[in-house]
C-alpha cells in the first residue's frame, strides 16, 4: 500500500509544532500524504517529552524505553483512529528526532508495530533484547557526524544491530553536522519516504 500518513515524533524539551514545518516542505513532494505531529505525553518542564530524562544512564534507559511504551502507542493509535488507519500501520510511516527517534526504533525493534517505514535523526537504539522487528519496515537513519549531543556512532552500532536482524537500513552520517536537521538530513528523509510511497507498496 502507498503511504497515507507520517508521524513526527520530536525530541525531548520541544513540541510537535517543532518538526511540523518539515510537513509543510513534503508536502509537494507527497501530495496525497496527511502529516501528524503531537506532542508527548509527558512535560519536561520546557516543552514536553517521552520518557525523563532525570538521573539517566545508559543502564536504565532501555527500562524508561520500556515504561513509556503504553502511553507512546496511545498517541499513535489515537492518530491512526483519527485518520482511519488503525488497522494499516503499514500505510504510516514514523520521523523522529533524538528521543523522538529512540522511541521509533524501539516500535520497530519490539515488534509492537509494523509500520511502512521509519526515519530516526539523531537517534539511539536502546532496546532490550531480544529484538524483534518487522522486516518488512525499511529504516533510514540520518546523524551528524559532529552531533555533541548523542554520538553519532549510535546511529552506526543501530545499523549494525537492525541489519543483523534482517531489517533494510539505510544510514547516511553527515559531515560537519551537529544534533539537529539538516537541509541535507530532511531531504534525505523526504526522498526516502517518496521512493516508498511512489513504490506503491509501503511494505516493500
Amino acid at each position: 500500500m502507498k503511504l497515507s500518513l507520517v508521524i513526527f515524533l520530536h525530541g525531548v524539551n520541544a513540541d510537535g509544532a517543532d518538526l511540523a514545518p518539515i510537513g509543510d516542505l513534503w508536502r509537494g513532494a507527497l501530495p496525497d500524504v496527511a502529516f501528524a505531529a503531537p506532542d508527548a505525553p509527558f512535560s519536561s518542564g520546557y516543552g514536553y517529552q517521552w520518557f525523563s530524562l532525570d538521573a539517566i544512564t545508559p543502564e536504565n534507559r532501555p527500562g524508561r524505553i520500556v515504561a513509556a511504551r503504553a502511553p507512546f502507542d496511545k498517541v499513535l493509535a489515537d492518530i491512526l483512529t483519527a485518520h482511519a488507519l488503525e488497522d494499516h500501520p503499514e500505510c504510516v510511516a514514523l520521523v523522529g528526532f533524538s528521543q523522538g527517534s529512540m522511541m521509533a526504533l524501539d516500535a520497530l525493534a519490539s515488534g509492537r508495530w509494523r509500520f511502512g517505514a521509519i526515519v530516526a535523526f539523531s537517534g539511539r537504539l536502546s532496546t532490550p533484547p531480544p529484538l524483534a522487528p518487522a522486516l518488512t519496515t525499511p529504516v533510514l537513519l540520518v546523524h551528524g557526524e559532529d552531533d555533541s549531543v548523542i554520538r553519532s556512532e549510535e546511529s552506526r552500532t543501530a545499523a549494525v544491530l537492525l541489519r543483523d536482524c534482517g531489517v533494510d537500513v539505510g544510514l547516511h552520517v553527515l559531515p560537519g553536522v551537529d544534533h539537529c536537521i539538516s537541509p541535507e538530513g530532511a531531504r534525505l528523509a523526504r526522498d526516502f519516504l517518496v521512493q516508498i510511497d511512489r513504490s506503491g507498496d509501503a511494505t516493500a
